[in-house]
């Protein structure tokens, strides 16, 4: 065991001493390397950031969770012009729907409508994202609020100018006041603030709570009616606990069907979107991204290991001498494997140390840039760069390193003369 024990540790030796007197080859190899492991680290990193952030944003959205309109969220084989004809998903539908289905925890409509600007006596903020809403919303979105609450049923059905406003919304119109019982102006009247979104950070999509209000449907139905063509009608369902979610949406077909008369061999003139195959859909983008990584990452370090690989052939070459007389005074093949071997791994371990801190570096700025998005450096990727640059000096370097070990020692000190 000893002997072993010796055997690594002067391989190792050995190996250290050939790396510090060939800085400059040292380097270059180290070069390779580094950009392949940071290219992967940096991908796989981004990507199960980006999949966290998605997840953090769907986590407050029931995955069973439906969304019925005139349009659909997905692909669908239902010709443009045939979609065109649809009508819109009415308030009376909703308030249908939300009596007749049994299995729903909570039925609630919402208008899409253009974007707005509020006003606070001489402060103003444009572009904002106006979520125009019946009381329901907060019971399936489950808002938290850092002030204030959402607006009441009674408040929702009479269409009361009440508002709840983003984070973002409420330093910008009101810095450090409070702005609870404050009056602001949207739609050319008075809203008063009952309540302030706790702060989310960015939105799935661009959209943010932050930069966001929320106002009664009823508002809206009542100032402009039903019929506004600048506006996009949809029921939100959310089903209860054990629910199956195939036979709600049954439920809601049958349901829709029968309300609008359609006969048996008409199509549904209507789209249901369940909140699990964004889901779905989102992880087969999420895969696809991580094999695109991979790919692209793959290529680098196939770049870096040819360049261990015919480092090593060369220091083979230049040590020819050295070998020869290294084995003509009795050194073992393993000998020489280990040294050329142990070469190789500790040039792709250092270059992945040094990808790897690399990343660590960009976490940090990204980070601190960024307070809207995370980007996580998990242990799993760390030892993956590892594992994966240990494995690359061990492919790289063993066949220059048996060819060595091979080497006749009389050839060898001949070559090397």
């Amino acid at each position: 065991m000893l002997v072993y024990l010796r055997l690594f540790k002067e391989s190792f030796s050995f190996a250290i001493n050939a790396l510090r007197n060939n800085k400059l080859r040292t380097f270059l190899s180290l070069l390779g390397i580094t950009i392949g492991i940071f290219s992967i680290i940096a991908v796989l990193a981004a990507v199960d950031s980006l999949d966290r952030d998605i997840r953090e944003q769907l986590s407050g959205l029931d995955s069973n969770t439906m969304y019925l309109a005139r349009f659909s969220f997905g692909p669908t084989d239902v010709p443009r012009w045939k979609r065109l004809q649809f009508p819109e998903v009415s308030y009376n539908e909703y308030k249908y729907l939300k009596s007749s289905l049994t299995n729903a925890e909570h039925v609630a409509y919402q208008l899409f409508v253009r974007r707005e600007t509020v006003r606070y006596e001489s402060n103003s903020v444009s572009s904002v994202n106006t979520v125009v809403v019946s009381d329901e919303f907060d019971d399936i979105q489950a808002l938290a609020f850092s002030k204030g609450r959402f607006y009441s049923e009674a408040e929702s059905n009479s269409g009361k100018p009440v508002v709840v406003i983003g984070d973002e919304i409420a330093k910008s119109l009101f810095g450090d006041f409070e702005p609870i019982g404050k009056k602001i102006r949207l739609y050319g009247q008075k809203f008063t603030v009952i309540g302030v979104v706790k702060k989310q950070g960015s939105g799935l999509f661009g959209d943010s709570n932050d930069i966001s209000i929320f106002l009664p449907a009823n508002y809206v139905r009542n100032r402009y009616g039903d019929n506004n063509p600048n506006m996009n009608h949809i029921v939100i369902i959310k089903p209860k606990p054990g629910i199956d979610v195939d036979e709600l949406r049954a439920d809601v077909v049958q349901d829709m069907r029968r309300r609008r008369g359609l006969k048996p061999d008409e199509i549904n003139s209507f789209f249901i979107s369940v909140i699990s195959g964004l889901q779905d859909a989102i992880d087969g983008i999420i895969s696809t991204l991580n094999i695109i990584g991979w790919v692209i990452s793959g290529f680098s370090l196939l770049v870096g290991g040819f360049g261990i690989a015919n480092i090593m052939f060369v220091s083979v070459r230049e040590r020819t001498n050295l070998i020869g007389i290294q084995k003509s005074l009795g050194a073992k093949n393993r000998f020489i494997l280990f040294q050329f071997l142990f070469e190789a791994i500790i040039l792709s371990l250092l270059g992945g140390l040094i990808g790897v801190i690399l990343v660590w570096l960009i976490s940090l700025i990204v980070n601190a840039t960024l307070d809207d998005f995370s980007f996580v450096l998990s242990f799993g990727n760390i030892f993956l760069g590892f594992g994966l640059s240990s494995f690359i000096g061990l492919i790289s370097g063993a066949i220059p390193a048996i060819s060595a070990s091979r080497l006749d020692p009389v050839e060898a000190i001949r070559t090397g003369m």
